[in-house]
């Protein structure tokens, strides 16, 4: 009545096809809070510094978002095993990402910040695929 159904165990480091995760996501979205933070420097307009800020609230977001993604599809515990400082990186750049950081200010320091920590995690992640 019932068909023997065939079971095959398969593995993979992630959830989807290679290629979908990548640090660069973030720094895209980071690249353009740093350029929302330069403009609003140079421009007085209000309407024009509402619409910076609540673009740029949504871009920090999807810095979070992508970091997120990576920390909790791509990166697994022999990552974590071999790159100890990882938890923290990601902590800290979604930190930066968040209302201490580029969420909350114009502050293009912080956007530097940023942009450095994905950078660093982009270093390990670019290791992790070599293996």
């Amino acid at each position: 009545m019932f068909r023997r159904l065939a079971v095959r165990t398969v593995s993979a480091h992630c959830d989807l096809p290679c290629g979908v995760y990548d640090p660069a996501q973030a720094r895209i979205e980071a690249e353009s809070i740093k350029a929302i933070c330069t403009k609003v420097a140079d421009n007085d307009d209000p309407d024009f510094r509402v619409r910076a800020a609540i673009i740029k609230e949504q871009r920090s977001e999807l810095v979070k978002h992508h970091l997120w993604v990576l920390w909790t599809d791509y990166f697994k515990p022999p990552h974590f095993e071999k790159f100890p400082n990882l938890h923290t990186l990601v902590n800290e750049a979604t930190k930066l990402a968040g209302a201490g950081g580029t969420k909350a200010s114009f502050d293009v320091a912080k956007a530097d910040e940023l942009l450095a920590k994905i950078d660093e995690i982009a270093e390990i992640f670019a290791e992790t695929k070599k293996a």
